[in-house]
């Protein structure tokens, strides 16, 4: 057996090019081969070393689609998922009514973070379940339940008065952690305030602590924290009065403060928000690897732009500009996924049609610059890219690279002397 005669390193290269399902079935062989896949150092390998397990998960209403991206007609590939929160009862209950979806709230290296509570409630227990689950091992893990600090809204003698709440996941490389951070505001709609509580959860404490408030504003309701360079990232404002612009604000999950991303410099002096003639909105997603943006001006184009060296003001290069004649009605959204295997395409999520929540998948080419949608697939509500792991959501920690505390401080400083300006 393979297992017995090649060396313990050579074996783990080879294996680590395999398909995670592969991997799957030769962990059950043998003892040996088991305690091999299993390794928190095969799991980091896998990674590293497997970039076409590539997947984009599709939500519609309280269903999860799984579709492996293929620059073909990867729409074949496209399976149903049974999710850990399609066995809430709860949820069931008000899917079968057809009133009750549930958020994607992100992604990273293989698991991915869903929630079954709403984005805008009334009542310190509106947000419920949330599950940390790998698709691939069929592993999930719930997340401690802790009640929104809010008063009962649905009791108050204002009955305006609501409640916004989102989530972003990712990972923490300096201490070896997911983090989970929920952000929630209190809001009233006459006169216009928003109150914020900011919580983190770790998988490795299995633990909530709070995180002081920001002085920003959720600017539009989006449920998933991009992912991008130990950051999780959002827009926001400082005020949604419209006399304040629109700002990418980040997580940092080592340092866990927010700070400001700087836009590129070719915006700098424009009106970056929508109550104003000839301005923009923009939206933030992840894309390669790197944070990117969609500035939207909506009477004409789509700008894309990447920050190629994060934190870096002047990496920000503009990708590809879409015309709005493109498409058969106004594009109110739009969200890069991902690049084709060569790197030719960009494969865009968008509602290219008179019904704002259905939305579409198409391929942008990036020399011809043509639109293809992608056919075969369903309306959708959501989309979000992940890579195929076999990291778990009970990941142990890896003793094999422990490092001293001088090195910890040193890669900590470094961090820091390559980030941007912090702000608050």
């Amino acid at each position: 057996m393979a297992a017995d005669v090649l060396p313990p390193e050579i074996l783990a290269e080879i294996f680590s090019r395999l398909p995670v399902q592969s991997l799957l079935r030769f962990r059950s062989t043998s003892k040996s081969l088991k305690s091999l896949i299993d390794s928190h150092n095969f799991t980091n390998l896998y990674l590293k070393n497997n970039p076409l397990n590539r997947f984009i998960i599709l939500r519609h209403k309280s269903d999860l689609y799984q579709l492996q991206v293929d620059d073909d007609d990867f729409s074949k590939s496209m399976i149903p998922l049974n999710h850990p929160l399609s066995t809430n009862i709860m949820l069931s209950l008000f899917s079968l009514k057809g009133n009750r979806t549930f958020p994607l709230i992100g992604s990273c290296n293989g698991l991915l973070a869903l929630s079954d509570g709403e984005i805008v409630f009334k009542h310190p227990h509106g947000v419920l379940e949330t599950t940390i689950w790998n698709p691939n091992t069929r592993k999930d893990r719930t997340i401690p339940f802790i009640p929104l600090p809010i008063p009962n809204i649905e009791d108050s003698d204002n009955p305006n008065r609501g409640g916004i709440c989102v989530h972003g996941f990712g990972f923490d490389p300096f201490t070896a952690d997911y983090k989970l951070l929920r952000i929630t505001w209190l809001f009233a709609r006459q006169n216009i305030f928003y109150d914020s509580h900011v919580s983190l959860f770790s998988l490795k404490t299995n633990s909530w602590k709070t995180i002081p408030s920001m002085p920003y504003a959720l600017q539009y309701v989006q449920a998933m924290g991009v992912f991008v360079q130990n950051s999780l990232h959002w827009v926001m404002a400082k005020k949604l009065d419209g006399s304040y612009p629109w700002l990418i604000v980040a997580f940092n999950l080592t340092l866990e403060i927010f700070n400001e991303v700087p836009l590129p410099v070719e915006l700098e002096g424009e009106e970056v928000n929508s109550n104003s003639n000839g301005s923009f909105k923009i939206r933030v997603a992840v894309l390669g690897g790197c944070l990117c943006m969609s500035v939207n001006y909506e009477a004409t184009k789509i700008d894309v732009w990447v920050m190629k060296d994060y934190g870096s003001r002047d990496s920000w290069c503009k990708l590809f500009t879409l015309v709005k004649s493109c498409f058969n009605s106004p594009l109110d959204f739009l969200r890069p996924l991902c690049y084709s295997s060569d790197g030719g395409k960009v494969l865009l999520e968008a509602n290219p049609n008179l019904d704002k929540t259905l939305r579409k998948l198409f391929w942008y080419d990036l020399k011809s610059e043509q639109v293809s949608y992608v056919e075969g697939i369903p309306n959708f509500d959501e989309a979000m890219f992940y890579v195929g792991s076999l990291v778990s959501p009970f990941f142990p920690v890896d003793t094999c690279k422990k490092e001293n505390r001088t090195s910890k401080t040193k890669r900590r400083d470094d961090f820091l002397s390559r980030g941007f300006k912090l702000k608050l």
